[in-house]
């Protein structure tokens, strides 16, 4: 910065505030910084300026995600960057691929980094190891999933809900064979859809048969051709389904690639949760169970940031779901 200031002819003061992005410098004063520092390569480092700050932040959010690739994650980071960037903040961004230990060890590193929140899409069954810094006032919010063995807040959707109004519908259109594909065993929103898809064939006077539900391993974008597969498994069993409620994007993306191969979409009916890009042009369109990943990143950033301002965290917050009525749930079943 004494460079700077030597080769603009200006205070080192100056050259702090345009560096800074504080009030006080001209704009005459703010171009010849600028241009200053573009001449000498100067880059702020943020790692010394947090050192400086009498808070001692950073000016940077640790989001972790699954998989930044899939569309609903792709929203959720958008989201959260819009955010975080009128707070002046960076959204550091990583994913785990859905394996607890990376986890862990990725949000260790970023503790490292000094990051001044946490925003947590976890995979893990166990976030003890998070107290330390929840007590020591670190605002750590988890989105789409609660946290397990810690008390902090969650910004989720209904997720029974829409499990189970995903199956109703299927139902009031003459379908008691449905299907159930959902994400991999112990993860909260599978769970929470299973229930719903259970409980609404229940009601119907219909008993869940266990060789229409099939969970995957992860959910990252290998779900789709593991989908396919599992859809083309029941669609060979003696008494096939006739319907199905594919509990993620992705795999609703491999049903329809089964039911296309085989000529079926057209006689067989679909609902998917998670609404993707391209729904409506499939053929059919894809009737779904629709949530809203950017008001889920909205209100998660939202609330770290309200706390480092000194609010108290946000409480939990369920979200509404939406069935969004296409054509491929509308398919008739054989007591329609």
């Amino acid at each position: 910065m004494n460079d700077v200031a030597r080769a603009a002819g200006v205070s080192l003061k100056s050259v702090s505030r345009v560096i800074n992005d504080e009030v006080g410098a001209s704009p005459e004063t703010r171009e010849r910084v600028l241009a200053a520092a573009a001449k000498l390569g100067y880059r702020r480092n943020d790692a010394a300026h947090a050192l400086r700050r009498s808070d001692g932040r950073s000016a940077s959010v640790g989001l972790v995600l699954e998989d930044v690739s899939n569309p609903f994650a792709a929203v959720l980071n958008r989201s959260v960057e819009r955010v975080a960037s009128a707070e002046g903040s960076l959204v550091l961004a990583v994913s785990t691929n859905a394996d607890p230990d990376r986890e862990e060890y990725l949000i260790h590193r970023l503790l490292a980094r000094a990051v001044d929140s946490l925003i947590i899409m976890s995979c893990r069954r166990d976030h003890s190891f998070l107290e330390p810094e929840v007590h020591r006032g670190l605002p750590v919010v988890f989105i789409d999933r609660p946290p397990r063995k810690l008390a902090a807040p969650t910004v989720r959707v209904a997720n029974g809900r829409g499990g189970y109004d995903a199956t109703a519908h299927l139902i009031a259109h003459g379908h008691r064979r449905i299907a159930f594909l959902g994400s991999r065993p112990g993860l909260y929103t599978a769970e929470e859809r299973q229930r719903g898809w259970a409980r609404a064939l229940r009601e119907a006077g219909v008993t869940p048969d266990p060789a229409l539900v099939w969970r995957g391993r992860t959910q990252i974008p290998g779900d789709a051709s593991q989908a396919e597969l599992a859809m083309a498994a029941m669609l060979d069993l003696p008494d096939p389904p006739t319907a199905v409620f594919a509990a993620q994007n992705l795999l609703a993306v491999g049903v329809t690639a089964e039911l296309r191969r085989r000529d079926l979409q057209h006689r067989f009916a679909v609902v998917g949760f998670d609404d993707l890009a391209l729904a409506e042009v499939i053929d059919p369109p894809l009737t779904v169970i629709a949530q809203d990943p950017e008001g889920i990143g909205r209100i998660g950033a939202e609330a770290v940031f309200g706390a480092l301002a000194g609010a108290p965290l946000t409480k939990d917050v369920v979200l509404p779901v939406q069935l969004v009525v296409r054509g491929s749930g509308e398919i008739p079943g054989p007591f329609a």
